[in-house]
């Protein structure tokens, strides 16, 4: 499910399924949430999303050193 709306207690901004949409120059996350996901995520007091990860582009290169 993707949403445009942001919360600010999320990590929207380091994670790896908030990607940049070209055609409407915007931000959407594209992580796969059901409606049941999406209701706990919104109504969750830490704005905690189960679906984070961290987009670190360089782990894996850390990880070969």
């Amino acid at each position: 499910m993707a949403d445009k709306t942001k919360r600010a207690a999320s990590n929207c901004d380091w994670c790896v399924n908030y990607q940049y949409d070209e055609e409407d120059g915007s931000y959407d996350c594209m992580a796969d949430m059901d409606e049941d996901d999406y209701y706990h995520y919104l109504t969750s007091r830490n704005g905690y999303c189960p679906f984070y990860q961290k987009d670190d582009e360089y782990a894996v290169v850390r990880h070969q050193i």
